[in-house]
């Protein structure tokens, strides 16, 4: 049985120096955007950011939900949850609906406005990394084991020793265990997450399960609203298939 991975960001050690900014950067091949990463923000370029609140700092990137709202929502299947744990995205297939971005409880998922066929970006969890038995990159660059990764299950046990030993230091929750059904990245802060800018009134149940209900209710809607979306994956495949051939023959 394959073991699921993961990360836990444990804000208390984290120092605002940025090299898992750096380190995503360079790992994924993305613009520069600002020479400060306190002063950054998500983006098509930007998959992962610090931020500073009063005297604490916090990450953003994808938490890699268990039950993502972005593969439920997606009408063609370009986001997928893999085994190992990373949601991943296959430009291919986008049609450029965005309702991923729409529905993510955690506001991650970023587009490419600029772009003649633009794309939808986040972070992967370094999925060729970790593929291959590495660690991300955010990982092996933290200079103060703020960000640690590895197998899912060690992490939660983790994160729970540290809370139990260290009732002092920590705010007594870990956000991602629980939050939308749980995710593959956990957050450990001394402060209420809110005040760190995270949604703290998101359901234990996993999103998904309510859109299933709903839909449920519905099947004319839903067969008529399919039927549409197939028509707009075809001729988004189309789009991407004559794209492709100009610039072919441009090369020749």
């Amino acid at each position: 049985m394959v073991k699921q991975k993961g990360i836990l960001y444990d804000s208390t050690l984290c120092v605002g120096c940025g090299e898992c900014y750096n380190a995503c950067k360079a790992q994924n091949k993305l613009a520069k955007t600002n020479s400060d990463p306190l002063r950054d923000h998500l983006s098509a370029e930007t998959y992962t950011v610090v931020e500073q609140h009063d005297d604490k700092y916090t990450r953003r990137m994808c938490m890699h939900c268990q039950k993502p709202t972005c593969v439920s929502v997606c009408p063609v299947g370009a986001f997928t949850k893999t085994e190992l744990g990373p949601v991943l995205y296959d430009a291919d297939k986008c049609i450029g609906c965005r309702y991923c971005m729409q529905a993510c409880p955690h506001r991650v998922p970023r587009y490419e406005w600029s772009k003649t066929n633009p794309r939808v970006r986040k972070c992967i969890m370094c999925y060729d990394k970790i593929k291959k038995g590495e660690g991300t990159a955010c990982s092996e660059a933290c200079p103060t084991g703020a960000t640690l990764f590895g197998d899912l299950e060690d992490l939660k046990a983790e994160a729970k020793k540290r809370l139990k030993e260290n009732p002092d230091t920590y705010y007594q929750h870990i956000y991602g265990l629980e939050e939308a059904g749980g995710s593959n990245v956990l957050i450990l802060s001394s402060v209420p997450f809110e005040k760190l800018g995270f949604a703290a009134n998101l359901p234990k149940e996993a999103l998904p399960n309510y859109t299933a209900r709903a839909l449920e209710k519905i099947p004319g809607v839903v067969g008529v609203g399919g039927a549409f979306l197939t028509g707009m994956y075809w001729l988004t495949n189309r789009k991407n298939k004559i794209a492709k051939e100009k610039q072919q023959e441009g090369n020749k």
